[in-house]
C-alpha cells in the first residue's frame, strides 16, 4: 500500500542526490577546463570544495578558478542543506507515519468483536490467515519479528508487534472480545505459555494450538487448548493416504482449496436458515431444490456430529449443518439466506 507522502519525500531525496551528482560533475569538468587539472586532481578539488574541509589546493588558483570555486561552494552549500533537510524530514515523517498507522490499526482492532487472533506469522500462520481471509473472517496477527511485519505491511494485514506470551500483547489484540485464538508458533513451549495466558484471560474462547512433538499434545490440552494440531503427523498421514487411497484424498483436497471461487463446503448455523413455524427438519429446508447443495453433516447443540443425517433430523437452535456443493451452489446458498 503506497503512501503519497512517503513517495513525495522519496522523490525529493532522488532530486537531492541528482543535484549533488550534478554539482560534482560540473566541478570536475570546470577544474579540468579552467585549470587544466587531471581527472583525479579535479575530482579531489571538487570534493574538498563541496565539503568545505579546507585541505590544501592542488596548485594555486587563478582568478577564473577562484570565481568558479566560489560558485561551486555556494551551490554545494545550498544543495547540501536541501539534501540534509529532506533526509531529516523524511526520517521524522516516516516515524510519525508509523505511529499514526499503528494508532489507526489499534483503533480498528479495538472495534473488533468475535474475531480470531493468530499468534505467529510463519508457514502455519500464513495458511490460517489465507483461509480466514477467504471466508471473510476478521482476524489479528501477533508477530514479534519486525522484519516479517515490514515485509507484509503492504498487504494491509492487521499486525500487532509484540510477544504473544505476554498478557499485554494479547489484551492489545482484543483477546477479551475474541472468539478464537490460533497459536501457530514454532516452539511448543511458547505455544504452551500462549495457551495458558489466553485461557486465564478468556475462559470461554476457542483455542487451537500447533504442536511439533506428540508429547506436547496432552500438555497443551491440560493448559486449555480445545484443539491441538500436529502438522508433521498430518503431513505423514496425508502422504501415506496418497498411496493407499489417492483418488479419495485428491477429491477431499479439492474440496478444501482456498479461493473465493473454490469454496465447496460450508458450515451454517441453522438459526440462519429456518423459522420454528414452517421449518423443523432438514427435509423442510429443501436446500437441494433451492440451491443445489446437499447436507452431508449435522452438529447438534451438544457438539455431537452426525454424518449423512436423515432427512427427518430435527433442527434445533444452535445446531449446525455441513453442506456440500459446487462454488456457484454455495454462492446461491449464501445469497439466498444472506449468510456472511
Amino acid at each position: 500500500m503506497n503512501n503519497p507522502l512517503i513517495n513525495l519525500f522519496r522523490t525529493k531525496i532522488y532530486t537531492a542526490i541528482f543535484l549533488l551528482l550534478l554539482v560534482i560533475c560540473i566541478g570536475i569538468v570546470g577544474y579540468i577546463v579552467i585549470s587544466d587539472y587531471t581527472f583525479v586532481d579535479a575530482f579531489y578539488m571538487t570534493v574538498i570544495t563541496i565539503t568545505t574541509v579546507g585541505f590544501q589546493e592542488v596548485q594555486p588558483l587563478d582568478d577564473n578558478a577562484k570565481i568558479f570555486t566560489i560558485f561551486l561552494i555556494l551551490s554545494s552549500v545550498i544543495i547540501l542543506g536541501y539534501a540534509i533537510s529532506v533526509i531529516t524530514e523524511y526520517i521524522l515523517s516516516k516515524n510519525d507515519l508509523n505511529v499514526l498507522k499503528k494508532k489507526k490499526m489499534q483503533k480498528k482492532i479495538n472495534e473488533l468483536k468475535n474475531h480470531i487472533i493468530i499468534c505467529g506469522y510463519g508457514r502455519n500462520g500464513k495458511q490460517a490467515a489465507a483461509k480466514l481471509n477467504t471466508y471473510n473472517k476478521p482476524f489479528v496477527i501477533i508477530e514479534k519479528d519486525k522484519d516479517i511485519i515490514e515485509r507484509y505491511e503492504d498487504d494491509d494485514l492487521p499486525f500487532i508487534f509484540g510477544n504473544a506470551n505476554e498478557d499485554e500483547t494479547l489484551i492489545e489484540a482484543g483477546i477479551e472480545r475474541a472468539d478464537t485464538l490460533i497459536s501457530a508458533l514454532p516452539n511448543d513451549a511458547d505455544n504452551l505459555f500462549v495457551v495458558l495466558s489466553a485461557r486465564q484471560i478468556n475462559s470461554t474462547m476457542n483455542i487451537i494450538s500447533r504442536a511439533s512433538q506428540e508429547t506436547s499434545y496432552n500438555k497443551l490440552k491440560l493448559a486449555g487448548a480445545n484443539n491441538v494440531i500436529l502438522p508433521d503427523r498430518i503431513g505423514g498421514d496425508h502422504m501415506a493416504s496418497l498411496v493407499v487411497v489417492p483418488d479419495l484424498v485428491e477429491f477431499i483436497d479439492n474440496l478444501g482449496i482456498v479461493g473465493e471461487r473454490n469454496i465447496n463446503i460450508e458450515e451454517v448455523v441453522v438459526d440462519q436458515l429456518y423459522d420454528t413455524q414452517s421449518v423443523k427438519t432438514i427435509k423442510d429446508l429443501d436446500l437441494r431444490r433451492k440451491t443445489g447443495c446437499t447436507v452431508i453433516g449435522f452438529k447438534d447443540g451438544k457438539g455431537d456430529y452426525v454424518v449423512n443425517p436423515e432427512a427427518d433430523t430435527e433442527l434445533i437452535a444452535g445446531s449446525k449443518i455441513i453442506v456440500l456443493g459446487r462454488p456457484e451452489q454455495i454462492q446461491r446458498l449464501n445469497s439466498l439466506y444472506d449468510i456472511k
